[in-house]
């Protein structure tokens, strides 16, 4: 049956993916009208979120931001869609580094490197950086239950000279590589809310303490690598802007939790300059422990 459903709806996918961008986004926006206004995806979600995040704003107000979020998130989900297909040169364009010296430098260092970031403006094209950048990139995922599509994320991911490793394997993997000196990098998106059992360290996020995950910090003192917040912004529809800012380059140097707040500083600043980019049907909010 998985079979079936996969060889169902790629060639659909594939179709989509070969569409030029000026009707592509306009498939986009069908998407969103039928996830928005007929489906109403997770709408109590995202709502619970923003007047959670921003109490001090006014309903219209918040309502804007709604509306213009579930327009970016099927933008978003398209796009992955477009990474079938899409050329080399074309990804270059679309998504660019600000400070790519910073890397260059951690690359004469010989140093393997942890990015972080949260589910905020783009992450499917960080792709990109493997055509700037000599180490192999690592993402890393939760495996998805049917195979098939599962397989197709790593072909599209690979493409690009970029692999992905699961979330269960990841910290043996990357173990390895450390200690065999294969020099990688490993990107995280760290935002997620992690189970009551798994709660290790909570942090003020818009105003709320709320639990974060704090492996990549362990990992990372751990192994004694580097930790970078990749700092995507949106310029405008299909086109994005990503920034390294350093959050240490000695892990083991700062106090404890110290890197993971750092993070969620930043992840804060970066979603209130544009709140519709930020992924509001993810439940960052769950476990409130003020």
């Amino acid at each position: 049956m998985q079979w079936l459903i996969f060889w169902l709806v790629y060639p659909i996918l594939w179709l989509i993916s070969k569409l030029p961008f000026w009707l592509f986004y306009k498939v986009s926006d069908v998407v969103c009208f039928i996830v928005y206004r007929i489906v109403g995806y997770r709408k109590k979600t995202v709502r619970y979120n923003l007047d959670l995040a921003f109490p001090e704003l006014s309903k219209a107000e918040k309502h804007r931001i709604e509306k213009r979020f579930y327009s970016h998130m099927c933008d978003m989900f398209l796009e992955m869609i477009k990474s079938i297909s899409i050329s080399k040169e074309e990804l270059k364009r679309r998504f660019v580094f600000t400070n790519l010296e910073i890397m260059n430098k951690f690359e004469e260092e010989n140093r393997s490197l942890f990015l972080i970031m949260g589910h905020y403006a783009s992450y499917e094209w960080l792709s990109s950086l493997q055509f700037q950048f000599h180490y192999t990139g690592y993402g890393i995922y939760k495996k998805i239950k049917n195979p098939y599509f599962d397989k197709l994320v790593r072909d599209i991911r690979g493409r690009f000279n970029s692999k992905l490793l699961t979330n269960k394997e990841s910290v043996i993997q990357i173990t390895k590589h450390i200690h065999e000196n294969v020099l990688s990098t490993y990107a995280f998106i760290a935002d997620q809310s992690p189970k009551a059992v798994n709660i290790h360290h909570v942090t003020p996020f818009f105003g709320h303490k709320v639990p974060f995950f704090t492996g990549v910090e362990r990992l990372s003192k751990k192994l004694d690598v580097p930790v970078i917040h990749l700092d995507v912004r949106k310029k405008k529809r299909g086109f994005y802007e990503a920034t390294f800012k350093v959050l240490t380059d000695d892990p083991r140097s700062i106090p404890d939790y110290g890197i993971t707040d750092a993070f969620v500083k930043n992840l804060e600043e970066q979603i209130k300059s544009a709140p519709e980019y930020y992924l509001w049907t993810h439940k960052r909010f769950k476990h409130i422990c003020d």
